[in-house]
């Protein structure tokens, strides 16, 4: 079910450009952010470039599958971004955790909305961090 014969994904589109990412249809303004980040210091990567197979049915459909919102071919690294508060982002830890035990090979990281943040105020986005950094009601602002 799971594939041990991971190769990296050298072969497909390996950097974007400013104008790509106009026309790239990102999930949300996070992942926007991030991949101005990455071009800005001129880091290669591709968006949601894999769908990786998790669980299966009785007669071997798909019944859950992940695909990561970004992978740097240089760094051979699948990157997950999650602006959802703690107590919601459970099922994409159990994405997580059922790709590393199916596909052991396979680098993934998780940020979270805090690291997202730190990291967008880190190189200057500083209004665009105070975007995603949540309300009293969603447990954003002691994050």
């Amino acid at each position: 079910m799971g594939s041990s014969n991971h190769k990296k994904l050298s072969g497909w589109q390996a950097k974007y450009t400013l104008d790509s990412i106009r026309t790239e249809k990102f999930s949300h303004p996070s992942e926007e952010m991030f991949a101005r980040i990455l071009n800005f210091y001129g880091i290669s990567w591709q968006y949601e470039p894999k769908l990786f197979e998790l669980e299966w049915d009785k007669n071997g459909k798909v019944k859950l599958a992940f695909a990561p919102d970004f992978y740097l071919p240089e760094q051979d690294l699948f990157i997950e971004l999650t602006t959802l508060r703690p107590q919601l982002a459970s099922f994409k830890n159990k994405k997580i955790r059922l790709m590393t035990e199916l596909y052991p090979e396979i680098r993934v990281k998780l940020m979270k909305r805090r690291d997202i943040r730190d990291l967008m105020v880190k190189y200057g986005l500083v209004e665009e961090a105070q975007s995603i950094r949540g309300t009293a009601s969603q447990g954003g602002m002691n994050e």
